[in-house]
């Protein structure tokens, strides 16, 4: 018997099948069947589904004569069902990597539950991957199963079949089926829910749930959607049978209202002639079910305004209401939009007044990452500059929600107000890692210091002219009037002078004076290393390994790299990754939890994940030249090497210069870290060589160099010699080295 029942319905999915199918054979967990019911689709889907189960023994091919439904199929699945659980995937949706054994280890957790909700993501065609929003509802605190009066707001979650579990002796105990027409999810999910001895979560998306382009089956026009109404009847009917149940009627009837409101008021549902009779019949289903009392849980006043009319039929009042409140809010819009017109006119206007004003000489203003918080080689800089010269002032450019990064000393200047435009106008010293904004006018007498925020591997300025794929709206006119107010450019070494001096030229004078970000890498002692493990949760003794991906020019979507869990589970319990977004993918779905998986995406500073970390692996990211002045071994994951080269293109062949082992594939990746190789001879040799050529001037003083060159005009220090530096090692407990 195996563990699990996955039925999949496929009509008319021939394009999505076979990734859906092969979404569920490649799991990790194998303990599967895999039931296949082809609905009578006119299209390739019964071929499909006979060549899959003529080649895994696991898929069972179901061929109903006549279209059904989606309801029959599921019921043709389940006749043939054996598995202890039983799943739902729908034939152009897809189960996400390592979910089945996710679901199972939560099973074992919870004590074999009657019903596992899980969590899902819509996957749209542009390629975004958004996760559910309700998705809090799922937090595993508190009993590891319960009854569903101990948690009433999951039945606020999407009722579908798909984002649970049901154990199979449960649902053929409680006669649960699907019936024909649509939305057949409705009475199988209520039932399954309500009348479960033991319920539990998982939080984590086990389905990427298919939003296609051309829409669902449920969004097109036709009669069928009136089907909800004899599918409430049976959610009813069931309640009429089991008195114990009762107490949930209200939260039913709720949740019937704003279905029935939702598909009024979506215009893709219901044909025009159909709607003066949905409304009537929702009206009678809302009456008959209705139990007096108080109104369960909270409702805003306008969707008690709105189901109270549903419901005693009073339709032109419903209409008036949704014209009134569509009117109220495109007039809030239009109110909104002058407004802003008049605020910008004002602002613009207030800087050109600012500007006829004198400089502030001990005024400096830092930003980087685009209006991100307090990092990288300003922040540097700009706690060097209190140091030295604490007459200065300095204000920092950011986002409110980045206000917590900033040290106190320094004020905030929030985006686009008038305290922004005053520092731009009057501030002597402009410093960014990025570029301010185009319309600032740099004014005689400012001095603008651009950081840059690494050294460049891929191809940057006007080396990005012949490649449109990477750069599709690039401004090359624009990027050069911005570099024509630098006063001073950083570099990091050689490498990075000539490749901007070539790439974005102008009259800025370089600064060849290394990374002030890196400085943290040789002040730093073990006690702060320790400190840092501690408060990132890393495990005491554990090899940490820092993954840092950098971004796809050639992808839209971020592209999962690795599968975290397998490689985990393949090295072992000493080890824990750190894996960092990439920030053009800031807000995407976070990496599936695990005990030794940390995502430290929105970490404030990457130095104190470098410093915190035994290894970095990366692919192409800038990080790799930052990373190498702490002497520690790095791995590159270059697994798509001719794609990223032939899209963005690069400086130089980071196979043949690698800063340590290189793997080509997940398998080689393991091994690396598996047989010792990363931290090997051969990487030490190969760091080396990296570290002389990228790490010329990162010797600890780089911030100091600038602060005394570019605000106090005094001579730089000289540079250590490489052989003289020590970076902040490893902690001992961890150096096997």
């Amino acid at each position: 018997m195996p563990r699990f029942s996955v039925i999949v319905p496929a009509y008319k999915v021939q394009a999505y099948l076979q990734e859906s199918l092969d979404s569920v054979l490649t799991q990790s967990y194998p303990d599967l069947e895999l039931i296949v019911v082809d609905d009578a689709s006119p299209d390739a889907c019964g071929s499909i589904i006979d060549d899959y189960a003529a080649r895994d023994p696991r898929v069972t091919a179901v061929h109903l004569a006549h279209n059904l439904g989606l309801g029959p199929a599921r019921n043709a699945g389940l006749s043939r069902a054996t598995g202890d659980y039983l799943v739902f995937l729908d034939g152009d949706d897809t189960l996400a990597p390592g979910a089945l054994q996710a679901i199972t280890d939560r099973l074992k957790a919870t004590g074999s539950p009657d019903v596992l909700v899980y969590d899902y993501a819509r996957t749209y065609w542009t390629g975004e991957l958004v996760r559910n929003s309700l998705s809090h509802r799922l937090s595993e605190d508190g009993p590891a199963s319960f009854r569903l009066a101990d948690r009433p707001a999951l039945l606020g979650m999407l009722m579908v079949v798909w984002n649970k579990t049901y154990r199979r002796e449960y649902a053929e105990r409680e006669g649960l089926s699907f019936p024909p027409g649509f939305y057949e999810d409705t009475p199988w999910t209520y039932p399954a829910l309500l009348a479960a001895e033991s319920v539990a979560v998982l939080d984590r998306v086990c389905v990427h749930y298919r939003q296609r382009r051309t829409g669902s089956i449920l969004t097109t026009s036709t009669r069928r959607h009136l089907d909800v109404f004899d599918q409430y009847d049976r959610v009813f009917g069931y309640l009429a049978t089991r008195p114990e149940l009762e107490r949930w009627r209200p939260v039913v009837h709720r949740r019937m209202a704003e279905h029935f409101c939702a598909l009024y008021a979506d215009p893709r549902r219901l044909p025009r002639a159909a709607r003066a009779e949905f409304f009537g019949r929702a009206s009678a289903l809302l009456r008959r079910y209705r139990v007096p009392g108080p109104r369960p849980l909270s409702l805003s006043r306008t969707d008690r305004i709105r189901h109270a009319l549903m419901r005693v039929g009073a339709r032109r009042a419903y209409r008036a209401l949704s014209l009134l409140r569509s009117a109220s809010l495109a007039a809030g819009r239009a109110g909104a939009t002058a407004w802003r017109g008049l605020r910008e006119t004002a602002l613009r206007l207030h800087y050109r007044a600012q500007r006829l004003l004198p400089l502030r000489p001990e005024l400096a203003v830092f930003s980087a990452y685009w209006h991100g918080g307090y990092a990288c080689n300003p922040a540097a800089i700009e706690a060097k500059l209190r140091e030295l010269a604490p007459r200065m002032r300095t204000a920092w450019i950011c986002d409110p929600a980045h206000a917590s990064t900033l040290p106190r000393e320094t004020a905030l200047l929030r985006p686009g107000s008038a305290a922004y435009w005053t520092a731009l106008a009057r501030a002597t010293y402009l410093v960014t890692n990025v570029n301010f904004e185009r319309t600032l006018v740099k004014r005689p007498g400012q001095i603008l210091l651009q950081t840059q925020h690494g050294t460049p591997l891929k191809r940057v300025g006007l080396d990005l002219q012949d490649r449109p794929a990477a750069t599709p709206t690039t401004d090359f006119a624009g990027l050069l009037r911005g570099a024509d107010q630098w006063d001073y450019l950083l570099s990091a070494n050689r490498h990075s002078t000539l490749v901007w001096e070539k790439a974005v030229p102008s009259s800025y004078t370089t600064l060849e004076y290394g990374y002030p970000r890196n400085d943290v890498f040789h002040r730093a002692t073990q006690a702060d290393v320790l400190e840092l493990r501690e408060r990132l949760g890393i495990p005491p003794g554990s090899t940490a390994i820092l993954y840092a991906p950098t971004h796809r020019d050639y992808r839209r979507s971020r592209p999962d790299h690795l599968d975290f869990e397998r490689i985990l589970r393949d090295l072992g319990p000493r080890y824990t990754i750190l894996t960092r977004t990439h920030l053009t993918y800031a807000g995407s779905a976070s990496p599936e939890p695990h005990p030794r998986l940390l995502d430290v995406s929105s970490h404030p500073s990457v130095e104190e994940l470098c410093l915190a970390s035994d290894a970095l692996v990366t692919d192409y990211s800038s990080l790799m030249f930052d990373y190498a002045s702490l002497d520690r071994p790095i791995v590159i994951h270059a697994d798509d090497w001719e794609a990223y080269e032939a899209s963005r293109g690069t400086y130089f062949d980071l196979r043949a210069f690698p800063p340590g082992a290189i793997a080509r594939t997940e398998d080689e990746l393991v091994d690396i870290f598996a047989t010792g190789h990363w931290q090997g001879s051969r990487s030490a040799q190969l760091r080396s060589s990296f570290r002389a050529r990228f790490c010329t001037y990162d010797d600890g003083q780089a911030a100091e160099r600038v602060v005394r060159r570019v605000f106090l005009s005094q001579p730089a220090s000289p540079i250590v010699p490489l052989e003289d530096r020590r970076p902040t090692p490893v902690t001992q407990a961890n150096s096997s080295r």
